[in-house]
């Protein structure tokens, strides 16, 4: 076999430029692909559309894709005894399209990043008509290993859209990746102005409880006479009004002079049952059943629980 032989039958063995680059040049976008074993490269209409901008696929296939040049992906695959795709959204019923329809779906679209592909067809048209041909140059560089297929070089217009959309595709990368950290900032920003917000909540919380708890423990409340404030409680007023109001039993009163003194001079009472019991010797059992008699006779009222699960008592004022 000669030389031109030999380069004609490596040529039609390979692809003379790369696909993926044809069609990312012709569509301007990446674009799902089925490629069958004799070589023919076959595409969802779908995807096509979307990128081309036509908004009814099914009539831009009517309109400009011949019937030869479309087709059902069961179909296709099925003349190579090949299975459906699975997952990507292959279906049976998919309409595919060939690189042919691919490119006269490419040469109805409005679209400007298609415009370098469609000029560089009309050129390849008007070249067959004036000179009977057209063909790719080599590139410069040849693959040195033997029996290597030939290497041309991409046309301009095909290179050029290229370069282009890569380069756009990197600045809306660049955008993206900017939005994400902007995005990123703003929930950092966000999530602390929530904790601070949070904070200067609860410590307004706080500080409310020990306000209301000082108005407790000033008794503030008006006598039945003149509407004068009432002088602040003392442990022998507060044990006097008690011994006035109830009889009580020895454990009881026991309970009482345990608790009494903090009430007036911590407004609260915040110790756990079992930490009144050690003071009184009294079980934690008998302690609850006297703090519940104090309550009943209105002497304390629950407050609520502490932080630890400990009960809260305040003076009951009347």
């Amino acid at each position: 076999m000669n030389e031109p032989s030999r380069r004609r039958s490596s040529a039609e063995r390979h692809e003379a430029i790369d696909v993926n680059d044809f069609v990312y040049a012709a569509t301007g976008a990446r674009v799902r692909r089925l490629t069958m074993p004799d070589g023919s490269h076959w595409f969802p209409a779908v995807d096509v559309c979307k990128e081309l901008g036509h908004t009814n696929s099914r009539k831009a296939l009517a309109d400009h894709v011949p019937d030869e040049h479309r087709e059902m992906l069961e179909t296709v695959t099925g003349g190579y005894g090949l299975s459906v795709p699975a997952g990507r959204g292959w279906r049976r019923d998919l309409h595919v399209i060939s690189l042919q329809g691919l490119i006269l779906l490419v040469n109805a679209c409005t679209k400007p990043a298609c415009a370098p592909f469609k000029q560089w067809v009309a050129e390849v048209i008007e070249t067959v008509q004036r000179e009977g041909s057209y063909s790719l140059d080599e590139a410069e560089v040849q693959p040195a290993a033997p029996g290597a297929p030939i290497a041309y070089a991409m046309p301009d217009q095909v290179a050029e859209a290229i370069v282009r959309l890569e380069a756009h595709n990197l600045r809306l990368d660049e955008e993206l990746a900017e939005g994400q950290r902007t995005s990123i900032a703003l929930q950092k920003e966000m999530l602390c102005t929530q904790q601070a917000t949070l904070a200067a909540q609860q410590a307004m919380v706080h500080a409310l409880e020990r306000i209301a708890d000082r108005f407790d423990t000033l008794v503030l409340h008006r006598g039945a006479v003149g509407g004068h404030l009432a002088p602040a409680p003392t442990t022998e007023s507060v044990l006097a009004g008690w011994r006035r109001r109830l009889s009580v039993t020895e454990d009881v009163w026991t309970v009482a002079l345990v608790i009494a003194p903090v009430l007036v001079e911590k407004g609260e009472l915040r110790e756990p049952l079992e930490s009144i019991a050690a003071r009184t010797g009294l079980s934690e059992r008998r302690v609850n059943e006297c703090l519940r008699l104090l309550r009943r006779h209105a002497c304390i009222r629950s407050r609520g629980g502490a932080d630890d699960g400990a009960p809260v008592y305040v003076l009951h004022q009347l």
